[in-house]
């Protein structure tokens, strides 16, 4: 019983070295040196108590809600994942575009859950990203408190103009931030040509998270960003209403 259990974290060990990424069972078994009969039994039981999630046939295997939740900090609960994932998996198939719930770990944006699209041309996403480069990152420093914001910025330094123009001085930052909080949204443009949308996600008064989509610009008209922003408005409101009544 005792190896049953060093063989299942071991596996959890293996998935969470890039939590973006499905796992066939075949790769897992491989990489653990286990028969494919026994790698599938610990899978099978990772997945009913969600620490793993099973992505489908052919698809693979990734982090589960119950798996995030160990490293959750402790004010925000055992629940956010929990009370997204659901949410996530209904707002990538209505808009059938990636979803990604982030928050701010160790001064880096950091993909908490993630539900990808069926679509042809994906938009991968690293597990850590520069705060100021990524929608998520940008609605979540603009609702830290001040003395959190300026914590952050003292270790991180300004956004450069070429990540963020406009908010490379002091002032600038500051301005942008209040306009993120003003409108509750933030829609970012990147030189590869990838449109990425954020809004944030509370729990009580508190904004714990942010849920974004990306995109390829090919797939972003005019009507889209509208139908897209509500969407992610809508999801944001379902997952607030749970955090509510977890």
């Amino acid at each position: 019983m005792v190896l049953v259990i060093v063989k299942a974290f071991n596996i959890l060990e293996f998935v969470a070295r890039d939590p973006t990424k499905a796992h066939s069972l075949t790769e897992i078994a491989e990489a653990m040196q286990l028969h494919q009969a026994t790698c599938a039994n610990i899978l099978k039981t990772l997945v009913e108590i969600n620490y793993l999630e099973h992505l489908g046939r052919k698809k693979g295997y990734r982090l589960g809600p119950m798996a995030y939740n160990l490293t959750n900090n402790s004010s925000n609960g055992p629940t956010l994942v929990l009370a997204a994932a659901e949410v996530m998996e209904e707002l990538t198939r209505r808009l059938n575009e990636t979803s990604i719930l982030g928050v701010i770990r160790n001064y880096k944006r950091y993909i908490i859950h993630l539900v990808n699209s069926d679509q042809d041309l994906q938009v991968r996403s690293r597990s850590e990203r520069n705060v100021y480069e990524t929608a998520s990152g940008r609605i979540l420093l603009a609702f830290m408190s001040e003395k959190e914001r300026a914590g952050f910025v003292q270790v991180v330094g300004l956004p450069s103009a070429g990540i963020w123009p406009g908010a490379e001085t002091a002032e600038g930052l500051e301005q942008a931030l209040a306009e993120i909080r003003k409108n509750e949204l933030v829609v970012t443009h990147s030189s590869s040509h990838i449109v990425g949308f954020a809004v944030p996600i509370r729990k009580g008064d508190q904004v714990v998270a942010s849920l974004s989509i990306f995109l390829p610009e090919i797939r972003c008209s005019t009507e889209r960003k509208r139908e897209l922003v509500i969407a992610l408005r809508d999801a944001s409101s379902a997952i607030n209403d749970r955090l509510k009544q977890a």
